[in-house]
């Protein structure tokens, strides 16, 4: 048999017999579209090139974090000067410091914060913080959001008011995640009644204010209302999930969003990722401060990290952030991504395919669904078969969207607008295609 030139099949290959399905997040392995996945040998702006020397405009954007494009020259500058000065220390450096006031600056529902090295990490913590602040144990998540793998929150929902804690992965024992109540995105009613139910054993709601892992669904002002209201009235901490959110969608997170339309609109806390560190690990959860001195090592709630305020982290998500406030920044993201998702609605109206997008700063989702959904039930019903058709359709022509119908894209401000042409072009040739089968 004749030897593969594809670079991708032989590192593949290469990669599942040391590495469980050959990746190390499962998304990456494409096995939700089918295919061989890219090996991404280096990335410059708004541009991967694979190990095959393939060009692709990129709209995964390492899920979010490179909000400014790939290796931006201020933040490679203060990355290369932290490396200079030492990689870990594994003791409090002054840029931890920094990036906490800027964040605490720039979020005002953060009093004190706390950083960690991951998404997953810091969902974790918050949740067991909001637990150890208020006594209670029962945490009340929503179908369709994602807050890192722990245990507690993969759960999988029913049908009827609320299902306990029935686990979606293997090696969740049922008693970790019996007092976790998942309920349906953006139902009022439902809400209103675990609340009336179980208000009194909740410690705290946890959700996504732009839900991006079933692609981009956003809560409505009313559920949001509602949703501080009934934490408000039963002693509930809201935490809201940010992890994708966070200085992504605006320079105050999605919660700022929010605030315009519901007057004294706040979470108890935040948990926060990906833009905050740049590109590299780091996440953080923070809030009220009466809630966050209930950390160790001033209170009983115990939480710790050898690489927590990794310096070269600290110093990259600095950078970042930096940049993201200069003028007009996210203006002029906005529109570039409002035109991406604009121009492709139009594409598939041209060949009458059933098509719908949203998007709000440099975040993005579509649906081959004729209006936006509002809840998972909803977005299950999109044709995840025709999807995979346009996913290698629109990769054969160099673009690069999320492997998977579930999943937010990204824009960012390295993106030009002959690049949003582009993309639109080719998604032109592909609904086209779609249309002749």
């Amino acid at each position: 048999m004749k030897p593969s030139t594809d670079r991708n099949e032989t590192l593949f290959e290469q990669a599942r017999r040391v590495i469980p399905g050959g990746v190390n997040s499962p998304v990456r392995a494409f096995k939700a579209v089918g295919g061989t996945p890219r090996f991404i040998r280096r990335a410059h702006g708004a541009y991967l090139w694979d190990e095959n020397g393939d060009r692709f405009i990129d709209y995964i954007g390492s899920w979010g974090p490179m909000i400014l494009g790939h290796n931006h020259p201020a933040v490679v500058e203060a990355v290369l000067e932290a490396v200079r000065e030492g990689f870990s220390f594994g003791a409090p450096t002054e840029r931890e410091t920094l990036l906490a006031e800027q964040i605490v600056r720039l979020m005002p529902a953060i009093e004190m914060l706390r950083l960690v090295s991951s998404g997953t990490e810091a969902g974790m913590s918050a949740i067991r913080l909001a637990r150890g602040a208020t006594g209670r144990n029962k945490i009340v998540k929503f179908e369709g959001c994602y807050h890192g793998h722990a245990d507690a929150l993969l759960v999988k929902a029913g049908s009827g008011l609320a299902t306990f804690g029935h686990p979606t992965s293997a090696g969740v024992p049922p008693e970790v995640t019996r007092d976790t109540l998942v309920l349906a995105y953006n139902d009022v009613a439902q809400l209103e009644a675990a609340f009336a139910e179980h208000g009194s054993q909740v410690a705290g709601l946890i959700i996504e204010l732009i839900a991006g892992n079933m692609n981009f669904v956003r809560a409505t002002t009313a559920f949001m209302r509602r949703c501080r209201e009934l934490c408000s009235q039963h002693g509930a901490l809201l935490i809201l999930d940010e992890v994708m959110t966070g200085f992504r969608v605006a320079l105050g997170g999605a919660q700022s969003l929010y605030a315009r339309e519901i007057a004294g609109f706040a979470p108890d806390l935040t948990v926060l990722g990906k833009v905050i560190g740049g590109g590299m690990p780091l996440a953080a959860f923070g809030g009220r401060r009466a809630v966050m001195e209930q950390l160790a090592p001033l209170g009983p709630v115990y939480q710790a990290g050898t690489l927590s305020g990794n310096p070269v982290a600290t110093a990259c998500g600095l950078a970042t952030l930096r940049q993201l406030q200069q003028p007009r920044f996210f203006e002029t993201l906005a529109n570039r991504t409002r035109a991406l998702v604009d121009g492709l609605a139009a594409a598939a109206r041209e060949q009458s395919l059933p098509f719908s997008a949203d998007s709000e700063g440099g975040m993005f989702g579509f649906f081959l669904l004729p209006e936006l959904p509002r809840n998972y039930a909803a977005v299950m019903k999109s044709d995840a078969t025709r999807f995979n058709r346009l996913f290698h359709g629109l990769l054969e022509r160099g673009i690069y969207i999320a492997p998977a119908l579930y999943e937010a894209g990204f824009v960012s401000a390295a993106h030009s607008a002959q690049d949003i042409e582009a993309t639109i072009a080719a998604a032109r040739a592909v609904f086209a295609e779609l249309r002749n089968k």
